[in-house]
């Protein structure tokens, strides 16, 4: 079970006593630490392509392009972004491929 003396701000201090709050609350820490990955890295992708586009490395730049196009629409998909905020995230990488040719 979850130790309720961990000094996380996201853990509840309060144990659950009915069955199915005991359940969600271990689905929800497992949910939480899956999301936390992916959204982590999908921003460290983004900032690789930033420091490659700033490096002039275009030719990498344009072979990760869809690999991190990708992460954006799966972390858009999963609802870890907006639809919007992954238009937008596209849209800049897009551009910034275009300012180093």
């Amino acid at each position: 079970m979850i130790d309720i003396w961990v000094r996380d701000p996201y853990i509840i201090r309060v144990m659950p006593i009915i069955k199915a709050a005991i359940k969600h609350l271990r689905q929800s820490e497992k949910h939480r630490r899956v999301n936390r990955l992916a959204k982590d890295r999908l921003k460290q992708s983004i900032k690789d392509m930033v420091k490659l586009a700033k490096a002039k490395k275009i030719d990498e730049f344009k072979k990760q392009l869809p690999l991190v196009i990708s992460l954006i629409d799966k972390a858009a998909k999963n609802n870890l972004i907006h639809k919007n905020n992954a238009a937008h995230k596209k849209s800049r990488l897009a551009h910034l491929g275009s300012l180093g040719t």
